[in-house]
């Protein structure tokens, strides 16, 4: 069953647009619980909905940070977006 916070957690990534991130910690705040980062890492990584871009989410540090279809996937797609 999803919760409320995971669906807005996933409105918030899915709006972010191509070849542009968040950080969780942004993500945790447009969902509403500015302290639940780690909590919004949990939801991505649980994430196999292609539809729902959680690659565009890095690390508060810059970093890539990890990602559910390895982190070669993240980086190739990241640099595919011309992110990276």
């Amino acid at each position: 069953m999803i919760t409320l916070f995971q669906k807005r957690v996933y409105e918030v990534v899915k709006k972010i647009p191509r070849g542009e991130v968040l950080t969780y910690k942004k993500v945790a705040e447009l969902a509403g619980s500015s302290n639940a980062f780690r909590v919004v890492g949990n939801i991505l990584n649980k994430n196999y909905n292609l539809s729902i871009p959680c690659h565009r989410v890095i690390r508060s540090n810059g970093k890539l940070g990890k990602y559910n279809r390895g982190a070669r996937k993240k980086i190739m797609l990241l640099k595919k977006e011309k992110y990276i």
